[in-house]
Parts: structure tokens; sequence; C-alpha cells
């Protein structure tokens, strides 16, 4: 029987945010193996979607040029069927622009390990569960 995996792409200009969302998430997520690719630009982002086969996205709201939530917005415009997407906002005042987004779910920095992976969690066999 074959191992399960679950394929994350996280999105951010900082390798150090994205070092920090790998930590945080660790190998597995519910017992299911994580295989996460961590990208730094919005041309990559797109690259990765267009193989179809990414689970979950987590973005950073503060990247830039091209910052997650106009990203998420961009993404759910455009693919059918979308990953869910969980953003990274530095100011829980953001919360409403998550929301124009499409975003499915937020995490405020600093990145907390136990909230992300729950969030990640809840979108990945949610989402899952949705759509079989």
């Amino acid at each position: 029987m074959a191992e399960m995996t679950a394929t994350v792409l996280v999105y951010s200009d900082d390798r150090n945010v994205r070092a920090d969302v790998v930590a945080a998430l660790g190998p597995t997520l519910g017992g299911v193996k994580l295989e996460v690719r961590h990208v730094a630009t919005q041309a990559a982002v797109l690259a990765e979607l267009d193989k179809q086969d990414v689970d979950a996205c987590i973005f950073d709201a503060e990247a830039t040029p091209s910052g997650g939530m106009g990203l998420s917005k961009q993404i759910h415009d455009e693919y059918d069927p979308c990953p869910p997407v969980l953003l990274l906002v530095a100011r829980p005042a953001d919360s409403w622009l998550a929301t124009w987004s499409r975003a499915e779910a937020i995490q405020p920095f600093p990145i907390d390990p136990l909230a992300l992976a729950g969030q990640l969690e809840d979108l990945v066999f949610v989402e899952a569960d949705e759509a079989a």
C-alpha cells in the first residue's frame, strides 16, 4: 500500500519565511507525509499549480513584488479546481483583504507551529473530503 502524501506549496520572496513554514509544519500532517515545495516568485507558483498536484498553498501576504493576497485572488480566478490558500499576514487588520483574496484561512506572523499545522490540516483534509 502506497504511503499517502500531501503536497503543499509555500510562497515567499523571503527564504527565512519559507524555512520557518517548513520547520513549523514538520515532515507529516495528520499522519500523512508532507511534500513541501517552496518557491520565491509568482511565475514559480503558477508553474507549480500548472502541474495540478498541489493540495494546499501557503502564501506570504507580505511578499514582494507579488504579494500573497493578490496571488491568492489570481489563482482562485484562474484555476479550477484551485487548491485552498492559507495566507500569512503581518497585521490582523488585513483579514478583510484576505477575504477579498478568497483565501480559505489566515495565520498572523509570527508563525505559531501548532496553529499553522492545525489550519493546514483542516484545509487539506476538509477540502479533500468536500471534493470527494
